[in-house]
């Protein structure tokens, strides 16, 4: 059982993490402008569940074997670099905001964060160096600690980054009422999309 002096070590550490501006953060910003509040929540949720992914693996051992082979890591990346690259085109292609446009489906935001952050093999390395810090395991499973701690992480950034992307959906929508706006709302999409892409090309694995 993880005890309340760790618990007490772990809780600021992660919420000042999922504080700091990074892809995550971003990528919700980016789809609270484009599509909406509702989508920004969603896809914030499937960057929280991704996390979890990454949280388990890492518990398995899995991740360090992934960190471990460069081939398998590159492809991650660049898996991601497309990925991110496509919803920057979608973007763009898709033309100025319009009020009345429909909504992006929830399911679609969150297949989206969950993707974005799948394939962000940053994520790896983050959590094998900071979740083993305070693993202990004479406290029980060690798996069953990675679980709990990475669920904490991941609702701090489920709430933080959900913020984030409703405020930028509030902004988004009171801007697709001017023509000029509206049109450079989809191009700013775009552009975080596409540079949290360039940003996960040039990761180096360090």
């Amino acid at each position: 059982m993880i005890d309340a002096v760790t618990l007490l070590a772990f809780i600021p550490a992660a919420l000042a993490l999922n504080l700091t501006p990074g892809a995550d953060m971003m990528f919700c910003l980016g789809q609270g402008l484009r599509s909406g509040r509702g989508a920004a929540v969603a896809a914030s949720a499937g960057i929280s569940a991704g996390s979890m992914v990454h949280v388990t693996a890492a518990g398995l051992g899995l991740g360090a074997v992934v960190a471990a082979m460069p081939a398998l890591f590159a492809v991650i990346r660049w898996v991601g670099v497309a990925y991110l690259l496509y919803l920057a085109w979608g973007a763009l292609r898709s033309g100025p905001v319009r009020p009345d446009a429909p909504a992006v489906p929830a399911r679609q935001a969150f297949r989206s964060g969950f993707l974005v952050n799948l394939t962000n093999p940053k994520v790896i390395l983050f959590v094998l160096a900071f979740v083993p810090q305070f693993v202990k395991p004479e406290a029980g499973p060690v798996l069953a600690q990675f679980l709990a701690f990475g669920l904490i992480l991941s609702a701090g950034g489920f709430f933080i980054n959900g913020l984030v992307g409703v405020f930028a959906g509030q902004a988004g929508r009171q801007l697709t009422g001017s023509p000029v706006f509206a049109r450079w709302l989809g191009r700013v999409s775009a552009g975080i999309f596409a540079g949290l892409a360039v940003r996960l090309a040039v990761l180096e694995k360090a």
